[in-house]
């Protein structure tokens, strides 16, 4: 790996495929997952397993709190996924530098998903006296994307700390301006 990749004051760089395929590959488990619970809550199928719980998992998924939103709760779940997956797979392993704007939405995609699923986990033994394995097992897949996410969010928040200390223009350097980024250590 080329050293310009690699961030100031970093070891390794956070935007290679090797720390970014396997949050996309944990991203596409959770969507599955979240497809199969929205699928139940669509109707499209007449059963969701539950290993654990008895029927904790339907009493969740058909709950008051599973509804607040027109759209099931489930599927939203697999939309954040879905943006998880496409968001870490969209640019060079040098996007920490050249695409902050990625790096930055891949970051806020992860980090508020990964927040919201604990609250849904916390919400469920609390407001409907149940657990659900499916959607335990979705929050923890949300809760380890984090930190890695949140990595080569960093990098790009540096990196745009560094722009304006040398004086360029952030917002240019934001949307990838290769001048900037040719400049910028």
């Amino acid at each position: 790996m080329q050293q310009r990749y690699i961030p100031p004051a970093w070891n390794y760089n956070p935007s290679t495929w090797g720390q970014r395929l396997p949050l996309v590959f944990i991203a596409l488990a959770g969507m599955f997952i979240a497809l199969y619970m929205g699928a139940y809550q669509l109707r499209i199928i007449d059963d969701v397993w539950e290993p654990f719980f008895g029927d904790g998992t339907k009493r969740i998924l058909n709950s008051s709190i599973s509804k607040i939103l027109p759209i099931p709760d489930a599927i939203l779940g697999a939309f954040g996924y879905f943006a998880d997956v496409v968001t870490g797979v969209i640019g060079k392993t040098s996007r920490w530098k050249t695409m902050p704007w990625m790096v930055i939405v891949f970051g806020l995609a992860v980090g508020p998903l990964g927040l919201v699923s604990i609250l849904l986990v916390i919400s469920q033994p609390v407001f409907i006296n149940a657990w659900c394995s499916l959607c335990l097992l979705t929050a923890v897949i949300s809760v380890v994307m984090i930190s890695p996410a949140m990595d080569e969010m960093l990098a790009s928040l540096q990196y745009l700390q560094r722009v304006k200390r040398n004086g360029h223009s952030v917002w240019k350097a934001f949307w990838g301006n290769k001048e900037i980024a040719n400049k910028i250590d």
